[in-house]
């Protein structure tokens, strides 16, 4: 039985789709484990959510005036980002407009959906994945999300670190705080849309946010961070990609509760009696940034 099943994956993985489905999860998680760390780092949970309404708008949008659903999303979620970003004075500013704009997006998707008649079937769809339908656009804004992501963290990294550790402290040390919280917003947004189609938007939080959970409790600055993030994205994707054909059940679930079980086994880990790069505003700024 097992020869078989390991018979099956083998030309499985001989198939186009398939091999593209793989190369998008390896692309995934390289860039979307990251975004996982600013979201965490931010604190700003919702963004998730309010991301995958503005979403259901851009395909809405694209359903409607007949362009790339895709396309529409990603633009409507970047443009959401950059229009957050203004209101982002403090966390909890960052909380509250996307809260706001969760509820807005998805009126305004049901409205679009409902007056123009069209078949809301497709949109809908995108809300549970299609992993198996990646396509050579979608690979490519993936790829880009690899290279731009940590790109940015490794050339302003210890600004990163520092907007992370503490706003206001990045704030008077010269960091360009609005600059580059519009940055990392915009790249949130974006990357929350391009894991849509692999995963779904209800269970985006496998390619994004629970490897950066993980990663939190083994890393000791936000450069270990990041790469144990990225680790874990890399066997979390692969090893879910390819349980989930051996068994033949839907990828985007196996993802998840792979990329659980990973975070629930990490946190039986006895914690280091260090403190967290990402603790309370200090007098001072910690070890782990200034080093950088």
């Amino acid at each position: 039985m097992t020869t078989l099943a390991t018979a099956d994956v083998g030309e499985l993985l001989q198939l186009l789709p398939v091999q593209r489905a793989g190369l998008a999860l390896l692309l995934a998680a390289i860039g979307l484990p990251v975004i996982g760390v600013v979201i965490v780092g931010l604190d700003i949970m919702p963004v998730r959510f309010a991301m995958m309404h503005v979403a259901l708008l851009g395909i809405a949008i694209g359903l409607l005036t007949g362009l790339d659903p895709m396309v529409c999303a990603l633009v409507a979620c970047a443009l959401a980002g950059a229009g957050v970003a203004p209101l982002a004075r403090t966390p909890d500013g960052l909380s509250g407009a996307m809260g706001l704009l969760m509820s807005m997006a998805i009126a305004a998707a049901l409205l679009t959906l409902a007056v123009s008649g069209v078949n809301a079937s497709g949109a809908f769809a995108l809300l549970w994945g299609s992993i198996l339908s990646v396509e050579a656009a979608d690979l490519t804004v993936l790829a880009m999300l690899a290279v731009v992501v940590p790109a940015l963290f490794w050339w302003r990294r210890r600004d990163v670190a520092l907007l992370l550790y503490d706003r206001e402290l990045a704030q008077v040390s010269g960091v360009p705080v609005r600059g580059l919280t519009l940055v990392l917003l915009v790249l949130v947004a974006v990357s929350v849309a391009g894991a849509i189609k692999l995963t779904g938007a209800l269970l985006v939080d496998a390619l994004t946010l629970l490897p950066a959970l993980a990663a939190r409790r083994l890393g000791r600055s936000l450069g270990s961070i990041t790469l144990w993030a990225v680790a874990i994205g890399v066997v979390v994707n692969l090893t879910g990609f390819l349980t989930a054909l051996w068994l033949d059940w839907p990828p985007g679930p196996v993802l998840v509760l792979t990329a659980g079980a990973v975070v629930l086994a990490v946190h039986l880990i006895p914690e280091r009696r260090i403190s967290s790069w990402h603790a309370p505003a200090a007098a001072s700024v910690p070890s782990s940034l200034s080093s950088h």
